[in-house]
């Protein structure tokens, strides 16, 4: 799929890994939704649109299909149309399976899986009437190897991972593509809070040695929204942690 000029979707834009890939596809010549659950500042959509693009803030809450159903309608009421969605919003709470409360695993799951199905399931119309279009979604190795104090988020990325899979599956014949990333470490407000002794374990784990970048990270999803033969796969970025 060409880049250029198509219009992208990116749950959990307004920082972090989803930031970057906004950045990213702005780069590449794609017009960017950037979706947060509070408004998305100007500053950010001022970064996009500095690449010649078009930029657009879409603000609500994927766990709920109004909203994501809303925020679908607003996108392609702004631009024509969702090319490709890139489901990346979650959230953590880590707790140990015996100290975990319901509502730590069900609003984890609620975010990261249902969320990810809401978005998908308002795109997936006008998309199968297009019979184009690209859904990337951001899972984690922790979905594929289990990971202590995270049974809740490898619960639900484990879940979109199969998810991937099956919706893959159901819309191929559509020309729509449905894949996943699994990053692994990644350099982050949240790794870069952490005491030297926990990174050292923590790269202790990965072959290469070292944390990935948020921009190794979009890289690859823009590698994965421009593949055209490519579906149903999961493309971990994580330093050979689970090779």
């Amino acid at each position: 799929m060409e880049i250029k000029n198509k219009n992208v979707f990116i749950t959990g834009s307004t920082r972090g890994i989803g930031l970057a890939i906004a950045e990213e596809f702005a780069k590449a010549g794609a017009n960017v939704i950037i979706n947060g659950r509070s408004q998305v500042t100007e500053e950010v959509l001022a970064t996009m649109t500095a690449y010649g693009v078009q930029a657009v803030g879409v603000s609500g809450d994927i766990s709920s299909t109004d909203d994501a159903k809303r925020m679908i309608q607003e996108a392609t009421e702004a631009l024509g149309s969702v090319d490709i969605l890139i489901n990346n919003a979650g959230i953590t709470k880590d707790k140990i399976v015996l100290g975990m409360k319901e509502d730590d695993f069900e609003s984890v799951l609620k975010i990261n899986l249902v969320g990810a199905f809401n978005m998908t399931q308002a795109v997936l119309k006008p998309m199968t009437r297009a019979r184009q279009g690209a859904i990337i979604n951001v899972a984690s190795v922790v979905g594929l190897i289990g990971n202590a104090g995270q049974a809740n988020y490898a619960a639900s990325k484990a879940g979109l991972i199969g998810f991937t899979k099956s919706v893959a599956r159901e819309v191929a014949g559509r020309n729509i593509r449905v894949n996943a990333i699994a990053p692994g470490f990644i350099e982050s407000d949240m790794t870069a809070g952490l005491a030297d002794k926990i990174k050292e374990m923590m790269q202790a784990q990965i072959p290469m040695k070292r944390f990935g970048s948020v921009q190794e990270v979009a890289t690859a999803v823009i590698f994965l929204a421009s593949q055209e033969y490519m579906t149903g796969q999961v493309l971990t970025i994580d330093g050979g942690m689970v090779m």
